[in-house]
C-alpha cells in the first residue's frame, strides 16, 4: 500500500513512526529540510522536499496517482483541503484532511467535502476533548478505551498500596471466569506482557480489560473508593479544546474556564452555556487565584493552555491544593515521560490520538479502532475475525499468538467477554489484541 503525508510536524513525524512498523510505502512531503532529514533518520520511508506554490507538481513527484492513502497535516487548514481534492483528482484512493474548524465537522458540510474529494476530516480538538471527557466521568483511570460502544473497556490505572491484589501471582488471581485481567504492565520505563508467575507493585502503570457490567467493581478492587464524582472543573486555557470540553460536559457538572486574555474571554461567553460555565478573566496558574475560586471544592482540574512545562506545573500545584483528578494537555511529544514520570494524572496528546485515528485507515478494513498507548509504547485495535482465518482454527492456549502481544477480550453478538486459553475465537467476532513491539501486520495476519 502507497501511502502519502504532506506535513512532517508532530502529527507527520508521528504518523511516519506508526507506518514504518508495517513496512508500507511511505512517502513524506514538507518544504522544512531539517525536519524531513529528522524524520528518515528515525523512519524507513522516503521524503520529499517540497514548495507549496508548486502544489501540483509536489503531488506527481511523490507519485499521487499510486497513492492508497493521502493525508494532508499540515498547519495550514485550507492548504490540507487543497492538497487533498487535487490528490483526489490525481488518482489518490482516499484522502484525510486535519482540519481547526469546528464547522468542517458538520454533517452536512463534511459531505460536500466527500463530494469534493475528501474522504475524511480530522479535528483534533473533538478527539482531544471526547479523552478528557471520559477522564472526567472515571476519575480513578488514568486511561480509558471503550470497546464496541462500551461491551468492553480497557482501563490505565496507576497501582497503589490501597490496591487488594497487590503483590501477589497472577496464577493465583485469575481463573478462567475472572471478569478482568491485565494486558500490560509499565514499571518505570520497562512494559511488561504479564504470564502467570508476575506480580502487581505499588506504583506501577497497569492496563486491565474487562466488561461494561464490572467496571464500578474494579475501583473498589483498586482500592480507590475515595476517589469522588466529578460535579465542579476547573480548566485553565480557554481554547479550543477547552471550548469543545464544556460543550460536551454532562449535565450533572460545572465549569470554570480560567482565561488570561480579556478579549478570549468575552468570545468564550459567547461560546459556552454560562448557565454551567463561569469565564474567568485571569490566570489559572496563580496559586491565589485558585484559592479565591475555591480550587478546594473542584472535584477535577484540566490544564489546556499551549504550555506543555505550565500544564505539568499547573497540576502538580492543583493535586498540591487537594484536587484527586488532573488532566493536561501535552503538546510536546518529549515531555509525555516527563509528565508520567512526575505523576500528575491523565495526559492528553492531541498529536497522538490525531495520528492512532488516522493510522488505522492504512490497515485492512477488518481492523478498527486502534489506539497507540504512549505511556507503554503500545498499540491496542479491535480486529473482526473472517471465516476461516488462522484466529479461528484452534483454542486460544493453541495458536503460537506471538508472545509480545495479548488477546484482551472479544464482542460476540453485542457481548464482551475476556479471553482465557479455552476460548474459541469465532468468525465474526471482534477481538481486542494488545500488541508491545509486534509489527500490527503480523497480528492481522492471524484474523484475514
Amino acid at each position: 500500500m502507497k501511502v502519502i503525508i504532506a506535513g512532517a510536524g508532530a502529527i507527520g513525524a508521528h504518523l511516519a513512526e506508526l507506518f514504518s512498523k508495517i513496512n508500507q510505502n511511505i512517502v513524506i512531503i514538507d518544504n522544512d529540510e531539517e525536519k524531513l532529514e529528522r524524520i528518515q533518520a528515525d523512519c524507513d520511508l522516503m521524503t520529499l522536499l517540497a514548495s507549496s506554490n508548486t502544489p501540483i507538481k509536489s503531488l506527481k513527484d511523490a507519485g499521487v496517482k499510486h497513492a492508497d492513502l493521502f493525508i494532508a497535516v499540515t498547519r495550514d487548514e485550507n492548504l490540507n483541503l487543497n492538497l487533498c481534492v487535487l490528490a483526489k483528482s490525481m488518482g489518490a484512493k482516499r484522502t484525510v484532511a486535519k482540519v481547526e474548524n469546528v464547522e468542517y465537522t458538520d454533517p452536512q458540510i463534511a459531505e460536500s467535502l466527500r463530494e469534493a474529494g475528501i474522504s475524511s476530516i480530522i479535528y483534533p480538538d473533538n478527539l482531544a476533548a471526547l479523552d478528557i471527557i471520559n477522564g472526567l466521568q472515571l476519575t480513578w483511570v488514568r486511561q480509558q478505551w471503550d470497546v464496541h460502544n462500551g461491551a468492553l473497556t480497557l482501563l490505565g490505572i496507576k497501582v497503589r498500596k490501597g490496591c487488594e491484589i497487590l503483590n501477589r501471582p497472577f496464577k493465583e488471581i485469575f481463573k478462567p471466569d475472572s471478569p478482568y485481567h491485565v494486558v500490560a504492565i509499565k514499571r518505570g520505563t520497562t512494559t511488561i506482557i504479564p504470564s502467570g508467575n508476575d506480580t502487581l507493585e505499588d506504583g506501577d502503570y497497569v492496563y486491565f480489560m474487562t466488561t461494561r457490567e464490572f467496571v464500578h467493581s474494579m475501583q473498589h478492587i483498586m482500592g480507590k473508593s475515595d476517589y469522588p464524582e466529578v460535579k465542579d472543573v476547573i480548566i485553565v486555557g480557554g481554547g479550543k479544546t477547552a471550548v469543545r470540553v464544556v460543550n460536551m460536559l454532562p449535565v450533572t457538572m460545572h465549569a470554570k474556564i480560567f482565561e488570561s486574555d480579556s478579549r478570549r474571554c468575552e468570545e468564550l461567553i459567547e461560546l459556552v452555556d454560562t448557565s454551567r460555565v463561569m469565564v474567568i478573566n485571569a490566570d489559572g496558574r496563580s496559586v491565589a487565584n485558585l484559592l479565591e475560586e475555591n480550587i478546594g471544592g473542584a472535584q477535577a482540574f484540566v490544564a489546556l493552555t499551549g504550555n506543555a512545562e505550565a500544564n505539568i506545573l499547573a497540576c502538580m500545584t492543583a493535586k498540591e491544593l487537594g484536587v484527586r483528578k488532573t488532566i493536561a494537555m501535552i503538546e510536546n511529544m518529549d515531555y509525555v515521560g516527563i509528565a508520567g514520570n512526575v505523576d500528575i494524572g491523565t495526559i492528553i496528546n492531541k498529536q497522538a490520538l490525531t495520528a492512532s485515528h488516522i493510522y488505522q485507515l492504512l490497515l485492512n478494513g477488518d481492523v478498527r479502532n486502534i489506539r497507540d498507548l504512549m505511556t507503554v509504547n503500545a498499540d491496542v485495535a479491535e480486529f473482526t475475525a473472517r471465516p476461516d482465518s488462522r484466529i479461528t482454527r484452534k483454542k486460544v492456549r493453541d495458536l503460537d499468538f506471538p508472545r509480545e502481544a495479548e488477546l484482551g477480550g472479544l464482542v460476540r453478538d453485542g457481548v464482551g467477554m475476556l479471553v482465557n486459553g479455552d476460548t474459541q475465537i469465532q468468525a465474526g467476532d471482534i477481538v481486542v489484541v494488545f500488541c508491545h513491539g509486534a509489527n500490527i501486520s503480523r497480528i492481522e495476519k492471524y484474523f484475514i
